[in-house]
């Protein structure tokens, strides 16, 4: 199996306008990427007080000082490309209702042909769920029953669901995916409860770091507690070329940086490699998206070099 690299859209900051956008998607399909990824924040507290991402600060990427629309990025990339999968990595649970995220994504899957992957998180920003009237302290317990609610949407008509956070009286709920039984459910859950969570609700586990040794350990103890009825949890990788650091701006790996993950993807047996550049100092201005595609295009062959040498390697033992 070759794996398959796909490439984060362009979403961050005020150079993003619709011709980025779209100039950037239409070269990485015909270039040979196989999956456009979007992620989800909502705005830019100057007094954020949330430990931003992981990173042990506060201080926030001033790349999220504008953000395009999640949904929205999805459904104009629908309409400009014809074959990559279109996904989110992530959408943060807390932000969303299941009829209206049911709608949301049914939607995106029937104007792209079923491509979509939906990818949910628990997301980091008090600041943000708060906008939202959501306990950031409840969005692990929410975040499981909004993924059985919109299941329950995307299932045989009519509808009805009772929870602790949502009811959904009886129901016609409309349209369906065109993927069924659903689109495949896409988790960035690194913590052991989200762990266990990715195994019992997730078909695809994409997290943005680890070695090939740890990410096949935390898949083996998924697999273990997955339900029998439920296919083996399938691994998307996540890179970035310059990751966002501590201090504000961005700490580089640069493309080789972004090859060694390759082979750590390929050695951990992902399908899908994402290559997250909204981070990028090169990414300034609507002609650099365009060119992106291009510049990033030998990430295409080192894919398909490692593939081929795993394989090799496979077949000698």
């Amino acid at each position: 199996m070759t794996l398959k690299v796909g490439l984060a859209l362009p979403q961050l900051g005020e150079h993003v306008d619709a011709t980025a956008v779209r100039d950037f998607a239409v070269a990485a399909e015909e270039l040979g990427f196989s999956s456009l990824w979007v992620q989800e924040h909502l705005f830019y507290p100057e007094q954020n007080e949330s430990i931003y991402g992981g990173r042990h600060t506060t201080t926030v990427h001033p790349a999220y000082r504008s953000v395009l629309g999640a949904t929205e990025l999805m459904a104009f990339v629908a309409a400009c490309t014809q074959k990559a999968m279109i996904g989110s990595s992530i959408l943060v649970a807390g932000y969303h209702r299941p009829i209206e995220l049911a709608q949301r994504l049914s939607t995106l899957d029937v104007l792209s042909g079923g491509r979509l992957v939906a990818g949910l998180g628990a997301g980091w920003s008090d600041e943000e769920h708060g906008q939202m009237d959501v306990d950031p302290r409840t969005r692990g317990r929410r975040m499981s029953e909004l993924v059985a609610a919109v299941q329950a949407c995307w299932g045989p008509d009519p509808v009805e669901f009772s929870g602790d956070f949502f009811n959904i009286p009886r129901s016609v709920v409309r349209p369906k995916p065109v993927q069924q039984p659903h689109p495949p459910l896409l988790s960035g859950l690194r913590s052991a409860a989200g762990l266990a969570r990715t195994a019992a609700l997730f078909d695809i586990w994409n997290p943005s770091s680890g070695t090939a040794e740890a990410l096949l350990d935390q898949l083996q103890t998924m697999r273990e507690v997955r339900p029998d009825q439920l296919a083996p949890v399938r691994l998307f990788l996540r890179s970035y070329l310059q990751r966002p650091t501590d201090a504000v701006g961005s700490g580089g790996q640069g493309v080789d940086g972004v090859r060694r993950d390759i082979r750590t993807a390929v050695a951990a047996g992902a399908e899908q490699f994402i290559v997250e550049i909204n981070f990028w100092d090169e990414m300034r201005s609507t002609r650099d998206w365009a060119q992106a595609p291009a510049r990033l295009a030998t990430l295409l062959e080192t894919a398909e070099e490692e593939s081929a040498a795993a394989q090799l390697a496979k077949e000698s033992v």
